[in-house]
């Protein structure tokens, strides 16, 4: 089951440039940043009372930021949910009918296992799980 907005994800080309931005406009600093290799992303992250922002750099032409940037403008590239057992909620849209760009959880930003449901199957719109590893 989904039990929280977790946090929107934002792609960004210049993660410096952006950061200043959010760290102007939400009046705090980042807690954290990190370098997902996986991904080829680089991850900046805002909280904001209950939920998060995490902005998104990609760091090579094969990320799949970098490619969302080159069709579109920067901006909200997914929206993510915490789930508390990620394998479940993954069978579960699997039988709604919706389709999963992952077959299996893989880790993530944040200290989170991650999947993706594709945006055909879900309104246009990239929904990203989340699950927190102890």
């Amino acid at each position: 089951m989904l039990t929280n907005l977790e946090h929107l994800g934002l792609a960004v080309r210049d993660l410096a440039a952006a950061t200043d931005l959010y760290t102007r406009l939400l009046g705090q600093p980042p807690y954290k940043t990190e370098h997902v290799a996986s991904e080829a992303v680089d991850t900046v992250f805002f909280q904001v009372g209950g939920s998060k922002i995490e902005l998104l750099a990609g760091t090579s032409p094969d990320s799949a930021i970098t490619k969302f940037l080159e069709k579109k403008p920067e901006g909200i590239h997914h929206v993510a949910f915490e789930v508390d057992d990620i394998v479940a909620e993954m069978a579960r849209l699997r039988t709604e009918g919706f389709t999963l760009l992952n077959e299996q959880p893989k880790r993530g930003a944040d200290n989170k296992l991650v999947c993706f449901v594709h945006p055909k199957s879900a309104g246009g719109v990239l929904v990203e799980l989340c699950q927190s590893i102890s």
